[in-house]
């Protein structure tokens, strides 16, 4: 799970790239404008993001409680 969201944070990234870049959005182009496979990916990059969140505050707890068993 955790390497599909990374997948899904990579397109999600480098398409806002070209979008800042180039003003191209290469998911439209490829799938359309506002069509529902454009929608759903989008869904699944914002899905990708927030378990993106999740893996970072995961990662913070272990380390906070790992420095506290040493003490």
């Amino acid at each position: 799970m955790n390497i599909i969201a990374l997948i899904l944070m990579i397109v999600g990234a480098l398409n806002w790239l070209l979008v800042g870049l180039f003003r191209f959005n290469l998911v439209d182009w490829i799938f359309g404008a506002s069509s529902v496979i454009s929608s759903i990916l989008y869904v699944l990059v914002g899905l990708g993001g927030i378990w993106g969140i999740v893996m970072l505050f995961q990662r913070n707890v272990r380390k906070t409680s790992f420095m506290h068993d040493d003490e």
